[in-house]
């Protein structure tokens, strides 16, 4: 399997140097050249998680890795659970916060670093990363002590939760973090800048975290197959995806074009709504991003969105009757929670609004599944203040709580990053 550059179609690179490149020409997402649909589906679905995801990304990586290399990261990265709860009648939840940082990113972060890992060289390598809450704490921890690998996150100063900020900027050793005083795709515009600048990008060995890191986006793909696989045969199943990045909903119209049977997808945003506005009109108009309680979709230049279209363009999915888009306001968002918590579901807000856009047009022969993408404690003061109660912290959460934050505070300057990028490589 060979990896395109969507940009410059022309570049076409191996898994290991898609993974290890991280941006193509010109900042180009790599993206498998081919995605044909598997021959037996129903045979993938009745395998065990692990064993299914290490078939899923060896057809997906084809011969660049071993598959005893490839098994072994799938094994040592997907090491923790995750749930597929009943809600109520039609509807389930998708829990994938079970991991060390509590989020949905803990299966692409983990995934990356053992890749990364297993294509050791002599060369240090520096990740650079943009995150707008979760990114950052499971790209931190995946990292974490790992010889070779220096990590910088970026992240928006005050815009997020003080304690997803705990999770990732208390670590330090070979983790550092930057909080840049401005939104979050001015963070994620640096880091492009970063990857143009190629003096910088030989001399700290640069590399990205980021879901426009091809090896996050795939492990993504896994457990579409595991939500499929939980639910009874010949479901209609409708995916609700709390969506900024649009890298997750990118993995499950991944897994549509292998073959996974679903019905269609929703991406829901909040008032950040380019990508729902594009939808219905055609015009990429993207607009100042604005502060919402889901501060981790606060973004209107979605990277991954390139790869939706490309998805369309080069592998014939149906956008049009798979793919809907929907923004909730905060005071819906609020209303979810607590219709959630009335039926005995304590949800983070960016589930509940997923929640929402699901249940707003989920149809009688439909089953839906909208994705819970962190744990709710991560979102404490939004969900007490919702709710009028006291929200218990899990452990990793409490331990967190009570850290020093190690953050460098600098403005949204290219010049300033490199040069602490490149003051960094040199102590």
């Amino acid at each position: 399997m060979q990896f395109i550059n969507i940009s410059h179609p022309e570049q076409k690179v191996t898994f290991p140097q898609a993974v290890v490149t991280g941006l193509g020409k010109g900042q180009g997402l790599f993206f498998p050249e081919q995605l044909e649909p598997f021959g037996d589906i129903q045979a993938l679905l009745d395998l065990d998680f692990v064993s299914r995801s290490q078939v899923i990304l060896q057809y997906l990586v084809g011969d660049s890795m071993e598959a005893d290399v490839l098994n072994a990261c799938v094994e040592q990265a997907f090491d923790f659970p995750l749930e597929l709860k009943k809600v109520s009648g039609q509807v389930n939840a998708l829990e994938l916060f079970h991991g060390p940082s509590l989020a949905f990113k803990d299966f692409g972060a983990r995934f990356m670093a053992q890749c990364l890992a297993s294509f050791s060289t002599d060369q240090k390598i520096t990740i650079l990363t943009a995150t707008s809450g979760d990114t950052g704490a499971a790209v931190a921890l995946a990292f974490y002590n790992q010889p070779g690998i220096d990590v910088v996150v970026l992240y928006p100063k005050g815009k997020v939760t003080p304690l997803q900020e705990k999770l990732f900027c208390t670590l330090g050793g070979n983790i550092r973090t930057i909080a840049i005083e401005d939104d979050f795709d001015a963070c994620q515009t640096l880091v492009k800048q970063s990857f143009d600048d190629a003096q910088l990008v030989e001399a700290v060995g640069l590399n990205s975290a980021n879901s426009i890191n091809v090896a996050r986006l795939l492990a993504q793909v896994c457990y579409y197959f595991e939500a499929v696989a939980r639910l009874p045969a010949d479901t209609k199943a409708v995916f609700s995806v709390p969506s900024g990045n649009f890298g997750n909903v990118t993995a499950g119209l991944v897994a549509y074009a292998l073959g996974l049977p679903m019905k269609r997808i929703i991406a829901a945003t909040n008032r950040n709504d380019t990508v729902p506005r594009f939808l219905d009109s055609g015009k990429w108009e993207p607009r100042p991003t604005v502060a919402t309680l889901t501060n981790a979709m606060d973004i209107s230049l979605p990277n991954n969105f390139p790869r939706v279209l490309e998805l369309e363009d080069r592998h014939g999915v149906p956008l049009q009757e798979l793919l809907t888009s929907f923004a909730i306001s905060d005071e819906e968002t609020q209303g979810a929670v607590r219709a959630l918590d009335a039926e005995g579901y304590l949800a983070d807000p960016h589930s509940a609004l997923a929640w929402k856009a699901l249940t707003d047009g989920l149809e009688e022969d439909e089953t839906g599944v909208f994705l819970c993408t962190a744990h709710p404690a991560k979102f404490i003061e939004t969900l007490e203040d919702t709710l009028k109660r006291t929200i218990a912290l899990p452990p990793a959460l409490e331990q967190a709580s009570a850290k020093q934050i190690l953050s460098t505070e600098m403005p949204a300057d290219f010049d300033l990053l490199k040069k602490y990028l490149l003051e960094k490589q040199k102590n």
